[in-house]
């Protein structure tokens, strides 16, 4: 994986879309910064950016990926092994379905993922720091260069979907006490089944996960 620090950029997601257009896409590459000033969540909603947080994009080709990985889980499963770095570095920081970092009960972060091609672009936003009370941070103080390439050695070692899945059915338990934004709607994930390829089923509708 390339990685390449920005000490300030506007969107680590559009500068990696915008990088890999003028230069083609030769080999994973990932974008990183300390300060975003106009970050993209999920559903096109702005993620605030606060200097000394963390925020990254990287862009991998779908062939690299596990081959039982369910296409519409990918950011599931890019969320579980970050999470898996952080757990393992002490931070109680846990997963909410389908791609909130949480602590406790407070969101610290999220991910999207998109599919271009046969190229997937996964972009990540992580609260170090206080950003406002309705938000919370993350508890352990990290390095970011550290955690990164542990992160992406964990993504090159092609850890199988079904790995992943085990682990998250059982922390998905922590998502019933929470809603989930469907089709602009906030739907309690309380009586959610969750089904073996990511996606939830709620009153007879199953919903996926990818975006």
């Amino acid at each position: 994986m390339e990685i390449i620090y920005l000490k300030s950029v506007d969107s680590t997601h559009s500068y990696l879309k915008n990088y890999i257009s003028e230069n083609t896409y030769t080999q994973p590459t990932c974008v990183y910064t300390n300060l975003q000033t106009n970050g993209i969540g999920s559903r096109g909603n702005s993620w605030e950016g606060i200097e000394g947080n963390l925020f990254f994009s990287f862009v991998i080709n779908k062939e690299l990926l596990p081959k039982d990985l369910p296409m519409q889980s990918t950011s599931i499963y890019f969320s579980y092994l970050l999470k898996k770095v952080l757990k393992q570095k002490g931070s109680n920081v846990w997963l909410k379905w389908p791609n909130d970092f949480y602590m406790e009960n407070k969101k610290i972060g999220g991910t999207i993922t998109n599919l271009s091609s046969n190229l997937f672009y996964c972009g990540v936003g992580l609260n170090l720091i206080s950003v406002c009370e309705d938000y919370g941070n993350l508890d352990i103080s990290i390095d970011c260069n550290e955690v990164l390439n542990e992160y992406f050695n964990l993504v090159n070692s092609r850890v199988s979907w079904k790995n992943v899945f085990s682990e998250f059915k059982i922390e998905f338990e922590k998502s019933r006490m929470f809603k989930a934004t469907i089709n602009d709607k906030k739907i309690s994930l309380e009586n959610a089944l969750l089904i073996n390829d990511g996606s939830i089923e709620i009153d007879d509708k199953k919903v996926y996960s990818l975006r």
